[in-house]
């Protein structure tokens, strides 16, 4: 995996934060495009930049500067096998190097650009910036898509601030 990761972070990447989503029959949901633009971290410090805070499952959450999001990928590994017709990734190429978008500009976006559905094999790994325009829409088949999504991250928190899930 750190392989993966170096060639676009350079060596110093860390994993920081894994998240496993299991979309099936019975747990199905839908995820609106969007950016990811927070981070998890061990407790609310104010540091200018960083914020606005909010709480997911009882973990702080911070928005970093887009400097810090630019530092960082997630590897996304692929359980099973995803199609459109199980929720596959849904992204808009390019997207990420227009920095943090509002709302209109993610509009737009997705007016101007052509999504592409991020079909993969059980074993595939994808890599993407938090920053990519990206979306998933509910599984219409009888069969799971499992995901383990791990970002990394090749920047430092300032003072005060640490990763909740760092290793």
């Amino acid at each position: 995996m750190m392989s993966l990761v170096a060639a676009y972070l350079g060596q110093d990447a860390q994993p920081v934060r894994a998240i496993f989503f299991d979309k099936s029959v019975t747990s199905n949901w839908l995820v609106p495009w969007h950016q990811d633009l927070t981070i998890a971290v061990a407790s609310k410090v104010e540091v200018p930049g960083f914020g606005p805070w909010s709480v997911k499952n009882g973990i702080p959450h911070v928005q970093p500067p887009t400097a810090l999001l630019a530092q960082m990928i997630a590897v996304r590994l692929h359980l099973d096998d995803c199609d459109a017709s199980n929720g596959a990734l849904r992204v808009i190429p390019g997207s990420h190097q227009g920095g943090r978008l509002e709302p209109d500009q993610i509009s737009a976006a997705r007016a101007a650009s052509e999504e592409v559905v991020c079909e993969a094999a059980a074993g595939d790994a994808l890599l993407m910036r938090p920053l990519l325009l990206h979306a998933s829409s509910k599984s219409v088949a009888d069969r799971r898509r499992r995901i383990l999504h791990i970002e990394y991250c090749s920047g430092r928190l300032p003072e005060g601030l640490a990763w909740h899930d760092a290793a």
